[in-house]
């Protein structure tokens, strides 16, 4: 991927090296709900969340700075440009719609963070915060991608940032709002059917980002689609539960299935319009 000289964000907000003491989900409640969904996206036990709900809440303490190594240093430089791409192609895609975009913040943490949805361990994955409209990623998540998942590679890497905004966009364009109040009041399977469709839209929605950010400062080298496609199908619902459980349970699906990952991803790449990323819609996705 070609980045070096693309613009730097001011919305990177470095926590690396803060102690987070206490061990709950401040709250309870939809933090507890959201952070157990993103356990289920890495295959973690929800109930390891769950179960910590209505605990005290953490606090986070600055300690002095850590040093960090070059690699870690460009990588953060890295996720900035990044994050600046997609803010300048979702902030000309609202514009153009008559909408205001507003930024989020990448928040950089170790080992664990507090945000308005509560306390996340760095084993949860990276995760999209509504309260807060923050972006959360321990960077060390990467190699977790590259071995447990068999995504390696910076445009695989740029796709977990450009799907954690696609969930910050159903936010500022009000899906997320209706998609929770729907499935509050669905069953198991309704709801969790609700959040893979919800999921889906944001692996379109990030390759929307893609084609826009390669459209305006030709971003692509070979072999970077394959590397988004390979980082979109090894976090597929299937592939995570049979790794953790050894056998797959469609009804239990919450991000959906590799092949639905990579394909929704790929229609966002290809047409790069949001409107094609109605995955709301679709009998069949």
């Amino acid at each position: 991927m070609r980045w070096e000289r693309g613009r730097r964000s001011d919305n990177i907000e470095d926590r690396r090296g803060m102690r987070v003491s206490g061990k709950g989900i401040a709250g309870g409640g939809i933090g507890a709900i959201i952070l157990a969904l993103v356990a289920m996206y890495f295959g973690v036990d929800p109930a390891v969340v769950l179960n910590q709900a209505g605990t005290l809440a953490p606090t986070q303490a600055e300690q002095p700075p850590a040093a960090f190594s070059p690699e870690e240093e460009k990588l953060k430089d890295f996720m900035s440009v990044v994050l600046a791409d997609t803010e300048d192609v979702w902030g000309t895609l609202f514009q153009g719609s008559g909408q205001r975009y507003r930024q989020p913040k990448l928040v950089l943490f170790s080992g664990a963070v507090e945000s308005a949805c509560g306390f996340a361990e760095a084993a949860m994955g990276p995760f999209y915060c509504p309260g807060d409209q923050k972006l959360y990623l321990d960077m060390s998540f990467f190699n977790d991608l590259a071995q447990r998942h068999d995504a390696p590679g910076d445009f695989a890497q740029a796709y977990v940032v450009a799907h954690e905004v696609g969930h910050h966009v159903q936010t500022l364009l009000g899906v997320s709002e209706q998609v929770h109040a729907a499935r509050s009041r669905a069953g198991e399977a309704a709801g969790n059917a609700l959040q893979v469709r919800m999921e889906l839209q944001a692996d379109c929605f990030a390759g929307v980002w893609a084609h826009h950010a390669n459209k305006q400062r030709q971003i692509l080298e070979p072999g970077d689609t394959e590397e988004a496609l390979a980082a979109a199908a090894g976090v597929g619902d299937d592939r995570l539960q049979k790794q953790a459980r050894g056998f797959v349970v469609p009804e239990s699906f919450t991000h959906g299935s590799s092949e639905q990952r990579m394909r929704w991803f790929k229609r966002g790449m290809q047409r790069g319009d949001p409107g094609q990323c109605d995955t709301f819609k679709p009998a069949q996705l």
